[in-house]
């Protein structure tokens, strides 16, 4: 890889401004809201396990299906750990592994970011809508 702003001094760090860079899906998947959501729930419960249905009530608005995704891209990038239990029907468990725990802080940091400056956020939005009706 060559040097390029956001590129390690050796280059093998990845390079964001890379179109191959594997940086690029990486944060593609951490910068959803329902993997920051996810993160949380599962940082609050550490060293526990959380069941697949306690996330579920936790996460209001995740449907099924993208509590799933989410967690299956937060289990196979070694982010959280799943343990099933052999029952009937199956308990599903989360947990985040020492890699996951060490993306709670960032994460916490651009959560806590954006509820800080959302009524600015807002103010911004609601300009440009003025403006665009002005015309």
């Amino acid at each position: 890889m060559t040097s390029r702003p956001g590129a390690g001094a050796d280059g093998a760090h990845g390079d964001l401004f890379d179109p191959a860079c594997p940086t690029r899906q990486l944060l593609d998947r951490i910068g959803t809201k329902w993997t920051s959501m996810a993160v949380k729930v599962l940082a609050q419960a550490a060293p526990g396990e959380v069941r697949f249905a306690e996330l579920q009530r936790r996460m209001p608005g995740v449907s099924q299906k993208m509590l799933s995704t989410t967690l299956q891209s937060l289990t196979r990038d070694g982010l959280a750990s799943r343990r099933v239990e052999p029952t009937v029907p199956p308990r599903v468990h989360y947990r985040l592994t020492d890699l996951g725990l060490s993306l709670e802080v960032p994460l916490a940091a651009l959560r806590a970011w954006a509820e800080h400056h959302m009524a600015e956020i807002d103010a911004a939005r609601q300009a440009a809508l003025d403006r665009a009706a002005e015309g």
